[in-house]
């Protein structure tokens, strides 16, 4: 069993765990930096293995498909090849992108056809072609092809919806048991590649149901009764409330197995995390952290400050006195300058702060 659970709270749902890829152990809870481009935004994959210590980063599906797009991939070895990270990786299935995309996009029972955002150009993407997809870039972990609703929707779109995602799910587990080891770059080319674990890539699903109580558990079942590596609760951070989006974990969690890895797709404070371990989840991923870095907004313990404010423009401390050792020399004096004469090393300060 790739997952296991070494400590569980007796008064909530939180556990810590272990998740074994090919790619090396994660430990959880675990937070996984997004690297949307196949990298994390101004940062490097050594400054995320020596200061964020980061055990696990999120490739986007979607924009590397546009771009480079799988040939170049596929010639460079894969994506661990390509970025020169290491460590696992876990990409989105572009159901997410695609949702975003609603003005330019139509769904049909066959997948979604949409224009991308680079040139224009019609695009289809069906759920085999975006296991095809993750399968090629050679992720440790990839997430089936969904539907995210919408926020608000009508609980009779909702339970289509739904239903379309499931009968994708089908679609995704059948393309990747019968083709994914032929695409997997590591798992073609295991004479070269040097692996933490003999597993191959693993798929999640992902429970759909928008904010109705008795389609996130209908969702949950019939994803457990497909039966996947792990799972994902999605359609949540889409514009919905807090309470709604603490619901919807609440009302998926208890369906699925204790002895999977359940993940929040897109959810990433601290405030969030901590709710979200108490109710059972192990794997969170947002860009939250690394975009307010990049506007000025830094965390501390005393809560977020705006570095660019002027009260900062004599103040010698660090950001935060917890900040990792290479950070600590850095006055938020100096980092307000850099931001304020846009310097690049202001971005990268903060994004390796807030991670």
């Amino acid at each position: 069993m790739p997952f296991k659970i070494h400590n569980s709270c007796p008064d909530t749902e939180a556990r810590t765990g272990t998740l074994a890829t090919a790619h090396g152990n994660i430990p959880t809870p675990i937070f996984m930096p997004v690297g949307t481009q196949g990298m994390v935004k101004t940062l490097s994959p050594d400054e995320l293995i020596d200061v964020v210590d980061a055990k696990i980063i999120l490739g986007n599906t979607y924009h590397l498909y546009l771009r480079p797009g799988l040939n170049v991939i596929r010639e460079m070895g894969g994506l661990h090849k390509f970025t020169t990270w290491e460590k696992p990786i876990l990409t989105d299935s572009g159901g997410f992108q695609v949702w975003s995309l609603a003005k330019l996009r139509k769904i049909s029972e066959n997948g979604v056809e949409f224009s991308n955002h680079l040139d224009g150009a019609k695009t289809m993407l069906t759920p085999e072609l975006s296991m095809e997809i993750q399968a090629t870039l050679g992720s440790d972990i990839a997430m089936l092809f969904d539907e995210c609703p919408p926020y608000p929707c009508e609980e009779k779109y909702a339970a289509n919806s739904l239903g379309l995602t499931t009968r994708w799910a089908r679609r995704c587990k059948e393309w990747h048991e019968a083709n994914a080891s032929n695409h997997v770059p590591w798992q073609l080319n295991t004479q070269t590649e040097t692996l933490h674990n003999n597993l191959p890539q693993q798929i999640f699903g992902i429970v759909q149901g928008s904010t109705y109580a008795d389609l996130r558990e209908q969702s949950a079942k019939e994803l457990v009764e497909i039966g996947f590596d792990g799972y994902a609760v999605g359609g949540i951070s889409v514009g919905e409330p807090e309470h709604e989006m603490l619901r919807a974990i609440e009302n998926a969690v208890p369906f699925l197995p204790k002895n999977k890895p359940r993940y929040a797709m897109g959810l990433g404070t601290p405030p969030q995390m901590l709710e979200m371990i108490a109710r059972g989840v192990d794997m969170f991923d947002c860009v939250m952290p690394t975009r307010v870095a990049r506007h000025g907004l830094a965390f501390t313990a005393d809560g977020p400050i705006h570095i660019k404010n002027k009260e900062f423009e004599f103040d010698s401390t660090p950001l935060d006195e917890n900040t990792h050792p290479s950070l600590q020399k850095y006055s938020r004096s100096f980092i307000r300058h850099l931001f304020r004469a846009s310097e690049m090393l202001s971005l990268r300060l903060l994004s390796l702060h807030n991670l």
